[in-house]
C-alpha cells in the first residue's frame, strides 16, 4: 500500500532546490538478507513510477521492493510493500527528506535472508540502504545562475578564484592572453554581490560582464 505524506504545492519555476547528483546504485548484506540501494533523478511522478516498475519487474523474486519519492512541486509518496508499516518506506523517506532533496526516487530491494532483523533492525537496514545510495550519487543545488566573463590583469587572477568560490560560483574554463579571461558560474542571486566585490578588489579594473543565463543543477561538494 502507498502513503501519501503531503499534498501538492505552488511552485516557483526558478526556485532552488536540491536533487540527487546523479543515479546510483550500493548494496550490503545484513544477517544474510540482501539489501540493494538505488536512487534516480526524476522530474515527474511518472517518471518514478517508472523506475519502481522497472524494479519489480527485474526483481520479481525479491521480498520487498520498497520506495518513497518526493517530486518538486508534485506528491510525496511512499510504500512499505509488505514490511511491518513503518520499518520500510518511513525510514526511506526520512532519509531523502533529511538531505532535503527533491524530484528524487529510491527504491530499496531486499531479498530476506532466513533471519529476522526486528522492527529496530528493519528501520536502520531501510534507512542505511537508501543513506548509502544518496551518498553514492551526491547531491545537487538546482537554482538559476548566471554566467558571467571576467577579463583582468593576471595579478588578481587567484584572488578572484578564491572570490569566486567563496560567493557560491565556479570557474568553467579560464583563457591566457594578455590579461586573463575567466569563464564563470554565479548563484543569479549573488551576482550582483559578486559584481560589486570585483569592482572593489581591483579598485574599477575588472567587472563581471553577464553573457547568459541558465537553471540547472550543480553538484555541491558535500
Amino acid at each position: 500500500m502507498a502513503h501519501t505524506v503531503r499534498r501538492y504545492r505552488e511552485v516557483s519555476m526558478m526556485e532552488a532546490y536540491k536533487v540527487p547528483a546523479m543515479d546510483s546504485e550500493t548494496e550490503f548484506i545484513e544477517k544474510k538478507s540482501r539489501f540493494i540501494g538505488r536512487i534516480w533523478v526524476c522530474e515527474t511522478e511518472e517518471e518514478a513510477l517508472e523506475h519502481l516498475k522497472a524494479m519489480r519487474q527485474q526483481h520479481w523474486d525479491a521480498t520487498h521492493n520498497v520506495y518513497a519519492y518526493i517530486i518538486h512541486g508534485g506528491p510525496t509518496r511512499y510504500s512499505d510493500d509488505g514490511e511491518p508499516q513503518g520499518t520500510a518506506g518511513m525510514p526511506v523517506l526520512e532519509v531523502l527528506r533529511g538531505a532535503g532533496v527533491e524530484n528524487v526516487c529510491c527504491v530499496v530491494t531486499r531479498y530476506f535472508g532466513g533471519t529476522l532483523l526486528g522492527t529496530g533492525g528493519l528501520v536502520r537496514a531501510y534507512g542505511k540502504a537508501a543513506r548509502d545510495a544518496l551518498n553514492q550519487g551526491g547531491i545537487a543545488l538546482k537554482q538559476l545562475w548566471k554566467r558571467m566573463d571576467l577579463i583582468l590583469p593576471y595579478s588578481y587572477f587567484e584572488r578572484l578564484r578564491q572570490e569566486t568560490e567563496r560567493f557560491g560560483g565556479m570557474v568553467e574554463d579560464t583563457e591566457y592572453s594578455a590579461d586573463i579571461c575567466m569563464h564563470l558560474l554565479l548563484p543569479a542571486d549573488r551576482s550582483a554581490d559578486f559584481t560589486a566585490r570585483v569592482i572593489d578588489l581591483t579598485r574599477g579594473a575588472a567587472a563581471p560582464i553577464e553573457t547568459g543565463q541558465e537553471f540547472r543543477a550543480v553538484a555541491l561538494d558535500c
